[in-house]
């Protein structure tokens, strides 16, 4: 890849991430400011996020400009995408937005913590399709979910969609 050729991807990625902060800021711009809890509105968060990614995308153009990324690695792996691996993990993603109300925030976060796992193993060759594997991926998709889920609901008193009505699951 020559620099300039380097320069002008760099210089979308830039604007590309300038045009999310965008977004973003049009998107807060249409919630609520009214000051809740703490003295700030639901709005806080998503003009925080805006600004930081405007600064974050300005700096990138400017890098861009300047002389490209510097000291980048060169990257690793296959020059092409891996698309299986895509799939596995966009599958567990929508499976987990699609599934979340009727079996339940940890179940379906599990679901989606397996689905992912095993699109990383796959792109990196290590694909075990054996039982033991999709177990250890499913318990530790449940160790990690279900603490998430308790400290939501339990101790910042955020409801997530449990599967019964005693809040634990």
């Amino acid at each position: 890849m020559t620099l300039a050729t380097g320069q002008r991807l760099q210089t979308l990625v830039g604007a590309g991430v300038v045009l999310l902060a965008l977004g973003l800021g049009a998107g807060a711009a249409g919630i609520s400011s009214e000051a809740g809890y703490g003295g700030v509105g639901p709005n806080f968060l998503p003009w925080v996020v805006a600004g930081a990614l405007l600064l974050c995308g300005g700096f990138l153009l400017y890098e861009a400009q300047s002389g490209g990324f510097r000291d980048m690695e060169e990257p690793v792996g296959d020059e092409k995408p891996y698309w299986s691996g895509f799939v596995w993990m966009s599958t567990g993603l929508l499976l987990n937005a699609a599934l979340i109300t009727t079996i339940g925030f940890i179940f379906s976060c599990t679901l989606c913590f397996v689905m992912a796992a095993r699109g990383l193993r796959n792109a990196q060759a290590h694909a075990d399709a054996g039982v033991q594997s999709w177990l250890v991926d499913a318990v530790i998709g449940l160790l990690i979910s279900a603490p998430v889920y308790w400290m939501f609901t339990r101790f910042l008193a955020i409801s997530l969609p449990g599967i019964t009505q005693t809040g634990w699951i």
